[in-house]
């Protein structure tokens, strides 16, 4: 049944006499006693020394690895993650991708589902896989500190059930990551002080390694090793803080067949563009015989603002195996061949390459797009500016002015407890307001000459919705401080790409050219720079939910906001109280 909602700012509480009448219900209605196997892992955060670019520094890191522990599950598994804190900073773990159906307390980000878990505590995340399977990735969600502590989330079929493509020989997770030789908190730290651009980091990573196009960094490359006349499953994760990347193989063909763990219509490509939060799953077929040569593996990065930006290219080496079987680690007297990228402000090759993802919209695989709405929101997302305080000067555009990011010009300030607490105990009074503006304040040409005013509002502002909303999302960029790409992420759903384009979008004409049969669904998609992005999604998951660009910069500016979805009437509608060893703030 889909309710349309009438009363965007409902009571944003979760009835108490509700849950313990539905108690029992509620519990023997969990997710986690669906079909499947239960999987425990702990993460121990601590610091280890690692060494890049000649440079030792101590990381955070889960148990000791760089990048983090592979999470590994089938379609219908639960996952119970222990995570020990054992460093001084705050630290919270987000299950990027994963749904988390009833399980909003799982979901991480800190001070939106809950408050971070302190030095010497330990919170267990407990949640089930429904209905996906491909790739996705867990990461920290507070501050910067996702720049070491991530890793992959593999899930496979569930038992008896194949891909929708030929089994490959091999599958190898592949995480794009980008290395600082300073702390990361030091450097947003003071970029947040000062006003101004943060530094950027020094190399990007693959599977934590730079490669040979860096200093010092030979020794430290990635390489692939292969046989020929196979075909790999390469599950690509874009674990970078603050940069889309393009990547490539040099005279290699991919076909892509999953995007964010759902599967899409396969179609080949020799680049394409994975901005951070995505995952794509890529088919590599080597070729039939021993080629006597070494191929570059690259990724370099994506941007058309203004700021400044890591614009360096990481590599590895795809190398296949001889058939004398002597070692491959040797390219002596083997031909290298070079990968071919993109320009970095290519912004036709990311629309071409958007445009060909759509969803496989079989009977086994169906996309349900909701083909009517009920709520529909137009956001507009970009940069702007907070004055500096008083009797201070700063780095931003201005020496009077500091850089902010906002959502229909609202930056959104992190409350100092958890939002899903006050929510469901109904103690939302000072922590949030249900207010979040449905359209720009004041509408504006948003691609062409920006207003005078730059300012942003700052506020903790969230949007109610009833339970099983269909919902309509147009994302608006903007060019107040230069027009870029933002890649958002949704927590708590899924979403399709309904539409996107180029300048600003007209709601008489752009919806006709709305894909509602085999549009791609994804949990993070780019809104094209200058350009806009349709969405829809069906509001079926009780919680706070929250959505922001996932360049972290712009999400430690402002650009987020809260989705509030409310119970449904039913008792497996509902959100179930917090578990016990929720941290407190």
């Amino acid at each position: 049944m889909m309710i349309c909602t009438t009363s965007p700012n409902a009571p944003p509480f979760a009835s108490m006499a509700v849950l313990l009448i539905f108690g029992v219900f509620v519990l023997s209605a969990l997710p986690e006693f669906a079909e499947g196997m239960t999987r425990h892992y702990t993460f121990n955060i601590k610091y280890h020394n690692v060494t890049r670019l000649c440079h030792t520094r101590s990381i955070i890191s889960v148990n000791g690895q760089f990048p983090g522990p592979r999470v590994v599950a089938r379609e219908g598994d639960r996952l119970i993650v222990k995570v020990v804190n054992h460093v001084t900073n705050n630290v919270t773990i987000h299950w990027h991708g994963v749904r988390q159906i009833r399980s909003a307390w799982a979901d991480g980000p800190a001070y939106i589902t809950q408050c971070p878990i302190q030095t010497g505590q330990s919170y267990t995340y407990n949640f089930t896989i429904t209905g996906q399977r491909g790739t996705l990735l867990w990461h920290a969600h507070i501050s910067w500190l996702r720049a070491t502590l991530y890793g992959p989330i593999i899930i496979l079929p569930k038992r008896n059930e194949s891909y929708p493509f030929d089994k490959p020989y091999r599958e190898i997770p592949i995480l794009f990551g980008e290395w600082f030789n300073v702390d990361p908190e030091a450097v947003i730290k003071q970029a947040l002080q000062t006003g101004a651009g943060p530094n950027v980091s020094d190399a990007y990573t693959i599977n934590g390694l730079p490669g040979p196009l860096y200093n010092c960094s030979s020794k430290d490359t990635y390489k692939l090793k292969v046989k020929p006349g196979k075909t790999y499953l390469l599950r690509l994760i874009n674990a970078a803080l603050n940069d889309e990347l393009f990547f490539s193989i040099a005279n290699h063909t991919l076909t892509v067949v999953d995007a964010d763990a759902v599967y899409v219509k396969p179609f080949e490509t020799d680049k394409l563009l994975i901005t951070p939060g995505q995952t794509t799953n890529v088919l590599l077929k080597t070729k039939p015989s021993y080629p006597n040569a070494t191929f570059l593996m690259a990724a370099r990065p994506y941007f058309v603002g203004q700021g400044t930006i890591d614009n360096s290219t990481v590599a590895g080496f795809l190398q296949y195996e001889h058939p004398s079987h002597r070692s491959s680690s040797s390219i002596k007297n083997v031909t290298l061949l070079n990968a071919t990228l993109p320009a970095i402000n290519a912004t036709n090759a990311v629309a071409d390459f958007a445009r060909k993802l759509r969803s496989l919209a079989n009977a086994q695989f169906p996309a349900n797009v909701p083909q009517t709405v009920c709520s529909k929101f137009f956001f507009t997302v970009g940069l702007g500016t907070n004055p500096c305080p008083k009797n201070t000067t700063c780095q931003g555009p201005s020496n009077v002015t500091k850089f902010s990011a906002s959502v229909n010009n609202v930056s959104f300030v992190l409350p100092s407890v958890a939002m899903l607490q006050a929510y469901f105990f109904g103690q939302s009074n000072g922590v949030y307001t249900t207010d979040f503006p449905a359209k720009p304040p004041v509408p504006f040409n948003y691609t062409g000459t920006p207003p005078n005013n730059t300012n942003v509002s700052n506020g903790t502002r969230a949007v109610v919705l009833q339970f099983n909303t269909s919902v309509e999302l147009v994302l608006q960029d903007t060019s107040i401080l230069g027009a870029e790409s933002h890649p958002l992420h949704l927590h708590g759903f899924n979403f399709f790409v309904v539409g996107q384009g180029f300048g600003n979008y007209d709601p008489n004409k752009d919806p006709a050219s709305f894909n509602l049969v085999d549009p791609v669904e994804r949990n993070t998609a780019g809104v094209p720079a200058g350009g806009w992005l349709a969405i829809r999604f069906l509001a079926d998951n009780p919680g706070v939910w929250f959505m922001h660009c996932h360049l972290d910069v712009h999400t430690s500016w402002g650009l987020r906001m809260a989705w509030i979805v409310l119970d449904g009437p039913e008792p497996n509608q509902k959100l179930p109280p917090p578990p016990s060893d929720l941290p407190m703030c």
